[in-house]
């Protein structure tokens, strides 16, 4: 589980930022929970949705924020 991405995303639900984003909320769901990890482009437009450098998730997948 990637639990740094939940705290990025405080009280906002996924449905919000996967909308925002322009992904499915099933994907956004499996990028949150380490299954799926998102793709360049994704990452970008997670990123820019909540605030924080894109390379994130391409870094360690489990540490603090």
């Amino acid at each position: 589980m990637r639990a740094w991405l939940v705290e990025r995303r405080g009280e906002r639900t996924q449905e919000s930022v996967s909308r925002e984003a322009g992904i499915s909320q099933n994907f956004y769901s499996s990028i949150e929970n380490g299954i799926r990890r998102p793709s360049v482009e994704t990452a970008k437009r997670i990123a820019a949705v909540l605030g924080f450098d894109w390379t994130e998730f391409f870094q360690e997948t489990d540490r603090p924020a």
